[in-house]
């Protein structure tokens, strides 16, 4: 029997109005190629860098919120590599001197330990550091065409223990910080754009056996939760595969195809050492002191987690809707606005979650005082009858045995879709609230 190592990096890329070393603009995309540069960003003879203070308390604030120590002393280095994707032959990054260090995170478990009841596995960060981001490649045919227009952008790269068990973990590590990204206002991370990257560090090793494995396989720069989940699923299954038949694996560079299904080889034995780190001679090293510190992290806004229990404990709301409420920081802020207002108009939060839930919602263009007076309309006409409401659930569970069959694995959160279903059957006139109770009811049987 065989199991998973797994170590995750992901890659940010900070919003800042300019790059990390020069006053170039940082908001490349869409922009004609080549255009966004300068003779900083290109590595031009007698150019010098210059740091990007915002992009430092970026970096920090990312750091602090992962519950990270700030290094009091932290210096930039260059990684020198043969690729055309930067102008200048090497890469201002950090390797021995990051700026956060010893962090954690809380994730949900293993699935075969969910079934146990255990309720979070913490991932240790190893660290959190500052770099730049590089140029883009387009292939096409025999020809490479650069555009050096992202060349330069901040980029925080944040890297894990290998302490993932499974690919659920890694799928709900990674939103959790996109979460945090977006809460602190840092990053929009948005991975269609390329602004947020996943890279994976997988290897397995015999049930039981302590130390790493001697050998480890890196899946490169895959922008959708999905295809990372996919591509480590994958990966495992190769791996045990090729180890049962006594081949000897080594360590290399992967990509994911999609098309395929499968992964490919980009590199084979890569070590930090073939990089030649050294220290950036340009620029200078940074140490910060202890108030500075103490500002940046009593200044961090509340983060996802923080609102979470905010929302379970102040407004008596289930943690399933509490959830999905406070996964995007505008809609978290907006039932905020919506709790405030019903408590002028006599209308319960748990009422708002419930129709915030279970109807879309357009912050831009719905007023909150017509979502309030649609609460307290749809509310004189509620079906509250349980024999009525258990009849319509019953149906619904008859109808949906894919959804209950999920639900009774562990995936207690499908029951949210469940009740969509009721009300869409009730054309949304039944008590969302006793419908769950009498679901949980029927489906715990």
């Amino acid at each position: 029997m065989y199991e998973p190592v797994i170590g995750l990096e992901v890659h940010v890329e900070l919003n800042t109005k300019s790059k990390m070393f020069c006053r170039c603009s940082a908001d490349y995309f869409g922009k004609k190629p080549n255009t966004q540069t300068c003779p900083v960003c290109l590595g031009l003879p007698g150019s010098l860098p210059y740091i990007n203070k915002q992009a430092i308390e970026d970096c920090m604030k990312i750091g602090l919120a992962l519950n990270c120590e700030i290094s009091k002393k932290s210096l930039f280095e260059r990684k020198n590599y043969f690729y055309p994707d930067l102008a200048k032959g090497y890469q201002i990054s950090q390797l021995r001197w990051p700026l956060c260090i010893k962090g954690w995170i809380e994730v949900d478990p293993p699935s075969h330990k969910a079934s146990e009841g255990q309720e979070t596995s913490r991932i240790r960060i190893n660290r959190v550091h500052q770099e730049e981001d590089t140029g883009k490649l387009t292939h096409s045919g025999s020809e490479t065409l650069i555009d050096f227009n992202r060349s330069s952008v901040p980029l925080v790269e944040i890297v894990t223990e290998p302490d993932f068990k499974d690919s659920s973990q890694i799928k709900d590590y990674a939103k959790k910080l996109q979460q945090i990204f977006r809460y602190l206002g840092v990053s929009d991370a948005d991975m269609e754009k390329g602004q947020m990257r996943l890279e994976a560090n997988i290897s397995v090793r015999k049930v039981g056996q302590k130390q790493l494995p001697a050998y480890r396989v890196e899946l490169k720069n895959i922008n959708s939760f999905r295809f990372m989940v996919a591509a480590v699923e994958y990966e495992i299954k190769r791996q045990i595969e090729a180890l049962e038949k006594g081949e000897k694996l080594v360590q290399e560079t992967k990509g994911w195809n999609e098309d395929k299904k499968q992964t490919f080889t980009q590199r084979v034995k890569e070590e930090a050492n073939d990089y030649r780190y050294f220290p950036e001679p340009d620029l200078p090293e940074m140490q910060f002191e202890e108030s500075k510190i103490k500002d940046l992290e009593s200044n961090l806004p509340e983060l996802p987690w923080k609102k979470l229990e905010q929302f379970i404990e102040k407004y008596g709301i289930n943690e399933s809707s509490a959830r999905i409420l406070t996964e995007d920081k505008d809609l978290a802020g907006f039932f905020e606005q919506l709790v405030e207002l019903g408590k002028k108009e006599g209308v319960l939060a748990k009422d708002i979650a419930n129709y915030v839930v279970n109807q879309k919602i357009d912050l831009l263009n719905d007023s909150p005082q017509q979502i309030i007076d649609d609460i307290k309309a749809k509310k004189t006409n509620l079906i509250s009858d349980d024999s009525q409401l258990e009849k319509v659930a019953k149906e619904v569970i008859s109808e949906n045995p894919q959804m209950v069959e999920t639900y009774k694995k562990g995936k207690v959160t499908i029951i949210q879709a469940l009740i969509g279903v009721v009300m869409k059957k009730t054309a949304g006139k039944a008590d969302a609230t006793k419908v769950k109770i009498i679901l949980e009811s029927l489906l715990n049987l």
